[in-house]
């Protein structure tokens, strides 16, 4: 099979993925193969391509293939898979397996099983033309979703809809969502579902322009979006997904008292207002029954991923042109 792969973390302005010719995996126990159909890329593909996590042991091993979240159909099934047949079209988020049976796997916090594995970043992922998975990690994608579109739903859709449930937005209630790209997109489509004024925060003209599309007010992230945001009133509840402490901050500011700041990327909070009694909340990805309802949303229509198509081959271009803000909201590459 035809796989891009990272003999060495680097710049992605290198050229550090080759596309190169691999042996197709074979399932064992319990696993299925996966034929790609779509493979959406994320910034924390670029991040591991770029070295950032290498002191945190990502990669462990190299060659790896980046890439989690997939769409695709079953090629072939290993011993004992029961509820996965050929030809079953599935999709696969970032989890790549957990124990099943630890305190965090059956509360539905499977990614902090302590044995977790991630797609891309611990083992072998997406950008190739096929992936094996694991019976219990994937799920049924409903006929109709298009593949390159369902792709982006189990990364940034299901971080999206994780965050914004954190965020407490009810009708009527004012959020503003800080990065308005790959997963900030999705944001601001599930809190419209919720009933919330929504107000986009993004320094990208594309962005802007993309949030108002979708039903969100832009707010100019190169201005003073702190005090555009107060002009309407203080924000009953702040989500970022710009990785940046200045973006971190301006959501501080732009909450209300008792208000909920959610943190969905990397940022310092170097100033806290306690006597504001604000409550700041990490999210992550999100676990299956959340990847579910993700998939439930989607194919009823009221979730859908802005994507643009390219080929394997395209790989080191489409992070690059990630890098660089280039991207209106989610790549996906197609084998």
């Amino acid at each position: 099979m035809k796989a891009a792969l990272l003999h060495k973390v680097a710049k992605i302005e290198t050229n550090p993925l080759r596309i190169e010719e691999i042996e197709t995996p074979s399932p064992g126990r319990g696993q299925i193969l996966v034929r790609i159909l779509g493979s959406g890329v994320c910034r924390s593909n670029l991040n591991m391509v770029e070295g950032d996590w290498v002191n945190a042991g990502v990669p462990p091993k190299y060659p790896i293939i980046p890439g989690h979240e997939i769409a695709g159909v079953v090629a072939e099934v290993g011993e004992d898979v029961q509820s996965v047949r050929k030809n079953d079209r599935v999709g696969m988020q970032p989890l790549w397996m957990s124990c099943g049976s630890c305190e965090w796997c059956l509360t539905g916090g499977e990614y902090f099983c302590s044995k977790r594995e991630i797609l891309g970043e611990t083992v072998d992922g997406g950008f190739a033309d096929y992936i094996l998975g694991y019976e219990g990690h994937v799920y049924p994608l409903p006929s109709e979703l298009d593949p390159v579109v369902a792709a982006p739903l189990f990364c940034p859709g299901v971080t999206a809809y994780g965050a914004v449930k954190k965020a407490g937005i009810e009708p009527g209630k004012k959020v503003a969502v800080f990065g308005a790209g790959g997963v900030g997109h999705l944001a601001i489509q599930l809190a419209k579902l919720y009933g919330a004024d929504v107000y986009a925060v993004t320094r990208s003209k594309v962005h802007l322009e993309l949030a108002s599309e979708l039903g969100a007010t832009p707010v100019d992230g190169n201005a003073d979006p702190v005090a555009e945001l107060a002009k309407l009133g203080k924000m009953d509840s702040t989500i970022v997904f710009a990785p940046s402490t200045k973006a971190a901050m301006q959501a501080v500011k732009s909450t209300k008292p008792r208000g909920t700041v959610v943190i969905g990327a990397p940022g310092a909070i170097e100033e806290f207002p306690f006597d504001e009694e604000k409550r700041i909340v990490g999210t992550l990805v999100g676990g299956r029954q959340a990847t579910r309802e993700v998939i439930a949303l989607a194919a009823a229509g009221k979730l859908v991923p802005v994507t643009e198509k390219h080929s394997l081959d395209e790989a080191n271009q489409m992070l690059n042109d990630l890098k660089n803000g280039e991207i209106r909201a989610r790549a996906v590459l197609v084998p």
